[in-house]
């Protein structure tokens, strides 16, 4: 028996410029024409359209399909077993999303509610990137120096984020000044900077050694969204997230230096980081 395209088309559950498309690429060419021109399909092409939907429907490309079926020695159950392998790992991304999403929604509820005109008065420009965070949390999970950190931000109160903001606004008159004025930054000034930057995070959020700083300060230069959360776009200047990185980096180098040799390592060189240095003002 032979079916039309249409035909096809509705009982397949695919349309009509799929089919076309396939029998352009040779992937399922009818066997048939009517005295029209028109193509016509036959029980071997329904069989064969019925693989290449079940191929499609676990995510195989279209020319990986067409060798199986082309090949009689493709081997096919090697293929399966590899795609497989694939879906469990985004199984596994997917149900982190679940839960990162599910987390995220009882920081929320647990938050200190604020009005927006209140929120403008506490944060000022700086702003948080729920697609940094998402990240950080997939990026950081199981850091119990991360858990720490989120969990401290969701029990601050109004006031709480009022001061630690107050706090970071004076930081980054500090940065700026030093900056505009050309101070090095491996100086002292430009690393008394980056240590009360380091100081703040512990005292707001979670312990942060010297080697946990280096990593959060890499990450201001490597992701504009981290650097926004420390400087808001209107204050920032070309070179200034490197400059602070470099300070950073000359700060843990003098912690190092003045821990001594028989000190003990540093816990920040092993952990990684908390994904908080990027809440340099304590935005979450």
């Amino acid at each position: 028996m032979e079916y039309s395209v249409g035909q096809v088309s509705a009982f397949a559950g695919v349309t009509v410029r799929t089919l076309h498309h396939y029998d352009r690429t040779g992937l399922l060419s009818p066997s048939g024409r009517s005295r029209a021109g028109y193509r016509l399909y036959g029980d071997a092409d329904l069989a064969r359209l019925q693989q290449i939907l079940f191929y499609r429907e676990l995510g195989f490309p279209l020319d990986e399909i067409e060798a199986l079926l082309e090949d009689p020695r493709a081997d096919a159950s090697e293929r399966l077993r590899s795609r497989q392998s694939r879906l469990r790992e985004e199984i596994a991304r997917l149900q982190r999303l679940v839960g990162l999403t599910q987390r995220a929604i009882e920081i929320q509820r647990t938050g200190v509610p604020m009005t927006p005109r209140e929120r403008t008065e506490v944060f000022g420009e700086i702003t948080f990137d729920l697609s940094y965070a998402t990240e950080a949390g997939l990026k950081f999970e199981g850091s119990a120096s991360h858990d720490e950190a989120m969990e401290r931000a969701a029990g601050h109160t109004k006031e709480d984020w009022r001061t630690l903001m107050g706090e970071a606004a004076v930081w980054r008159e500090g940065l700026l000044a030093a900056f505009d004025a050309g101070e090095p930054a491996d100086g002292t000034c430009a690393m008394d900077i980056a240590e009360a930057h380091r100081s703040h995070l512990t005292r707001w959020f979670t312990p942060c050694p010297p080697g946990m700083h280096r990593r959060i300060a890499d990450d201001f230069v490597t992701d504009p969204r981290a650097f926004a959360l420390v400087v808001p776009a209107s204050e920032q200047r070309p070179g200034l997230a490197g400059y602070l990185c470099r300070a950073v980096h000359a700060n843990a180098a003098r912690a190092t230096a003045a821990a001594g040799a028989g000190a003990e390592p540093d816990p920040g060189a092993a952990e990684p980081d908390a994904g908080t240095g990027t809440d340099a003002g304590g935005r979450r």
